[in-house]
């Protein structure tokens, strides 16, 4: 991993980071990898990434979730229950398009091999296509990989960049694949933290912006850019996973997730046709034990006041896109194919130019 946005000295947003300034500064919120890369027998750039939403208690203690589409050409599997009921029950994995069904089974096989019998509902894997860099017909990622994950999720710092199920990953013709940030939101003295894992896999090289700053076309201009790309590949999409300790119904989950599509937004996105961009939202406030009584409390935040909420959604989304960008190191592949790192001191430059500007043009500020 090379670095954050926040090392290279660029700050996103208004409100401040958790002390890991990653999903898992949600309490509870522990994130695995595993890693696959080998040339033989076959060419493997790929992996699996697992995100435990309550620890190893999610299986008998759900949380409240929603999701939201905002171009509907991906995978992310137990959405019609999700959204049915409203609640989460799982693991959530993320990995490559052919390998869904080999990570949802291995959830399954987990609970069976624990003998979980109180809960468990259907398991959700999304994913992003890796064929450029990975032999995606290879189907590298096996149930053992999985469990790998699993048994490596913790808190703390998030490893980001070539890692996991982004380990193949592209964004903005860049190398992409895992970022996370998260935001700390206060009201009346209670803090909340909003946590966001993304594997990014989308957009166009001339369409990436950085606080508004539209670093991409600047780099395809400048001498010291990394190569234009040269067949753009069209297959993209990004997974979104936003965490929050606020106590949350589903519905107000769903409104989280459909904020993602504004963080998505400000690095460049438009949500292209063959992009699957696809955002799930839990939420851990209250507890809902698979073997809850008749009647069961629970506890919101008005509608009334989710607007804090929304912003800090928004900018953890873009820091963590950023952050996966900046983390991402050069790779080559299947078929000998290179994706270039996104150049951290021509960023810095672009940036630190940019703010020379504003700072003698007050007036465009």
């Amino acid at each position: 991993m090379r670095a954050r946005l926040r090392d290279l000295g660029i700050e996103i947003g208004s409100y401040p980071t958790g002390p890991n300034n990653a999903i898992t500064d949600v309490p509870d919120v522990l994130v695995g990898h595993s890693t696959l890369i080998y040339n033989k027998p076959r060419i493997a750039r790929t992996g699996v990434t697992i995100i435990l939403p309550r620890a190893d208690s999610i299986w008998n203690n759900y949380a409240f979730a929603g999701y939201h589409a905002f171009n509907g050409n991906g995978e992310m599997t137990g959405l019609p229950w999700l959204q049915e009921s409203g609640m989460l029950g799982s693991a959530i994995g993320l990995t490559n398009t052919f390998q869904v069904g080999v990570v949802r089974d291995a959830l399954v096989s987990y609970v069976v091999e624990r003998d979980y019998r109180e809960g468990f509902w259907l398991p959700v894997v999304a994913e992003t296509y890796d064929g450029w860099l990975n032999d995606i017909n290879g189907f590298h990622v096996t149930k053992e990989r999985v469990f790998e994950a699993l048994a490596g999720a913790q808190s703390g710092p998030v490893q980001e960049g070539n890692v996991g199920g982004g380990t193949g990953m592209i964004c903005h013709d860049f190398k992409g694949g895992i970022g996370t940030s998260s935001r700390v939101v206060e009201i009346e003295r209670q803090k909340y933290t909003i946590g966001a894992l993304v594997q990014t896999n989308y957009g166009d090289r001339q369409l990436f912006r950085v606080d508004g700053v539209p670093v991409g076309r600047i780099l395809n201009h400048a001498h010291t850019a990394v190569p234009p790309w040269p067949d753009p590949f069209q297959s993209s999409s990004i997974i979104v996973i936003i965490a929050t300790d606020a106590p949350l119904l589903p519905v107000q989950c769903k409104r989280l997730a459909q904020r993602a599509t504004v963080g998505v937004s400000r690095v460049g996105s438009v949500g292209h046709n063959g992009s699957g961009d696809i955002f799930l939202a839990f939420a851990t406030g209250n507890n809902l034990p698979a073997k809850a009584g008749l009647v069961h409390n629970l506890e919101m935040v008005p509608h009334s006041r989710m607007n804090p909420f929304f912003e800090a959604t928004v900018e953890a989304v873009e820091e963590a896109i950023l952050n996966a960008l900046t983390a991402a190191e050069t790779m080559t592949g299947y078929e000998d194919h290179t994706v270039y790192e996104l150049p951290l001191d021509d960023l810095q430059a672009v940036m630190a130019d940019y703010h020379q500007f504003l700072a003698n043009h007050p007036e465009n500020g």
